[in-house]
């Protein structure tokens, strides 16, 4: 059998044993390990025969067999909670099957019941763990699939054997009804697990910690209370099938107390439903025999029981919540430090490449001495070379400002019409743009944005530039303008070979020049990543429409002044 880890064992290293201690007490045996395991056994046992002895008395239903049982699911979740290996489950059992014995015999029950009892309740019980640990390996109620998983396993199958031996020896014994034994033993020890067992798999250190704050044991206390009164309302006191009205509670107790609180609400209910049901009270009392007591098994497992799976989905998106923040603020510190380095980088280039600059000016210049006509050409290039990397630094520092919030921008009313008009002139005196129609399209009046008329002139530049890069042999770069319901819109358009719609997905990624990092087009990848957070700077949104074949349209779409 797999070994089912215990949440209330102790974590912290303050008081570790010495290794030497530590293989001793391991010799000693499962007993001495773990949390109080000495003592857990004999106290679930004690407290398995006081349960026994309070089911027989006043929960019997069908011959016999109890419909409210709680010994079973406590057994089972004292027995997954402490168990360490074979020789402790040995020991264990022998101690609940004799917790199970001695409470039949002290409620009356025949040597030859007392002895099919306990068999019955133990083959329940150990069904029920041996499937737990095969399916529900983690015991970890806090999540759907861990919750549906222990349900299934634990508190519906594992029942049915046990029920059907119960049933048949008793119809065997006392010619009892198999079919009614069999289906009250079922109900009763599947809520028994489903609840009770529940509960104990819930009671963690971290859930009691929780509970630890007075505002919170407060809440629980006013929960909990306010549903034990409505309880006693709806199934002692008035004949009125009112059990809806206990839903939305459970269902509040599930939002503010989680597992732990639905579980102990669940015990609650589920004692008041069927024990007032079994005492003729409520509105299953006028029920005869053990349809009565099934009315209210029924609502418990079918109408509350569900709540159960509504604390695990809150518990398991609390915990992906705490999972996302946390990798949002890992996220930000590492786009932090990667800004800070940008910027970094970015001075340290500046000054060293100005020195660059003026020196191959000066030696272009003829100052530094007489220039041939070869070192000319050479100078030029290294002028030109140096400035590529300028303006990379200065593309760095912009990313590094934009990314820690450092750009500030200044909305005002600009003229759209007029921003591309300028930088149609500037792009035209680019070389490559030598024979290329560049032209300006306005549809309509009015097209004035509230836009930063510096960023914005910067960012419809740089789209402009991979336009007449990457476009150019269409021979045509269309800078339009147009009104949408809530501002206006800015395309450029070029005609060139278009983008997959794969590349499209990457288009935005710093750094990333989508396969062309060898091409003899000239590029860092930074420029639209650049443009994509200065245009989010001014509440606006920037995309691509595009077609392989058939050319790209960049649009920009910022809010009208």
């Amino acid at each position: 059998m797999s070994r089912a880890l215990d949440p209330l064992e102790p974590t912290s290293g303050a008081l570790k044993p010495s290794k030497a201690v530590a293989r001793k007490l391991t010799s000693a045996g499962p007993a001495l390990t773990g949390l109080g395991q000495p003592i857990a056994p004999v106290f679930a046992a004690m407290a398995v025969m006081v349960l026994v002895v309070l089911a027989i008395t006043y929960a019997r239903s069908a011959d016999a067999v109890a419909a409210l049982w709680g010994a079973g699911g406590l057994a089972v979740a004292v027995w997954l909670r402490t168990s360490r290996g074979a020789l402790y489950d040995l020991s264990f059992g022998g101690l609940i099957a004799t917790g199970f014995a001695a409470g039949n015999l002290l409620a009356g029950n025949s040597l030859e019941l007392t002895a099919m009892f306990t068999v019955a309740n133990m083959l329940d019980v150990f069904v029920a763990v041996l499937l737990a640990r095969r399916f529900a390996p983690t015991l970890n109620l806090a999540s759907v699939q861990g919750a549906c998983r222990f349900l299934l396993s634990a508190a519906v199958i594992a029942p049915i054997p046990a029920a059907a031996f119960a049933g048949g020896m008793l119809w065997w014994m006392n010619g009892a009804d198999f079919l009614d034994t069999a289906r009250t033993w079922w109900f009763g020890h599947t809520l028994s697990v489903a609840v009770i067992g529940s509960f104990g798999l819930a009671v963690t250190r971290r859930e009691v910690a929780r509970l630890r704050a007075p505002a919170r044991t407060a809440e629980a206390v006013v929960l909990l209370g306010g549903l034990t009164a409505l309880s006693v309302l709806v199934f002692t006191r008035t004949a009125i099938p009112a059990g809806f009205l206990i839903i939305p509670v459970l269902l509040l107790i599930a939002v503010r107390l989680r597992m732990i609180g639905v579980t102990a609400a669940l015990v609650i209910v589920t004692i008041l439903a069927v024990g007032g049901s079994m005492g003729g009270y409520g509105p299953y009392g006028m029920f005869e025999g053990p349809d009565r007591a099934m009315m209210a098994q029924l609502l418990v497992l079918f109408g509350y029981l569900p709540m159960l799976l509504v604390a695990a989905l809150l518990e398991e998106r609390d915990r992906l919540s705490d999972r996302a923040k946390a990798g949002q603020v890992r996220a930000e510190r590492a786009s932090e430090a990667k800004s800070r380095l940008l910027a970094n980088v970015a001075h340290e280039i500046k000054s060293p490449v100005g020195g660059v600059i003026g020196i191959g000016e000066l030696w272009k210049a003829g100052q530094l001495g007489p220039v041939s006509s070869t070192q000319a050409e050479m100078a030029d290039m290294l002028v030109k070379t140096a400035r590529q990397v300028e303006a990379l630094a200065h593309d760095l520092l912009d990313v590094a400002r934009a990314e820690s919030g450092a750009v500030k921008v200044e909305l005002r009313p600009t003229d759209v019409p007029g921003v591309l008009e300028d930088v149609r002139r500037t792009t035209a005196l680019r070389p490559d743009a030598q024979g290329m129609r560049l032209d300006v399209v306005a549809e309509g009046d009015g097209l004035v944005a509230l836009a930063d008329s510096q960023r914005l002139t910067q960012v419809i530049a740089n789209l402009a530039s991979n336009a007449v890069k990457y476009g150019g042999e269409g021979g045509v770069v269309l800078f339009r303008a147009s009104k949408i319901y809530d501002g206006v819109r800015i395309e450029v358009i070029d005609r060139g070979a278009g983008l997959s719609p794969e590349k499209q997905t990457q288009l935005f990624e710093p750094f990333n020049r989508l396969g062309l990092e060898r091409s003899t087009v000239e590029g860092h990848g930074i420029g639209l990543a650049l443009a994509k957070r200065l245009v989010e700077l001014q509440g606006g949104s920037i995309g691509v429409i595009s077609t392989p074949g058939e050319g790209a349209t960049f649009w920009i779409e910022l809010p009208a002044a």
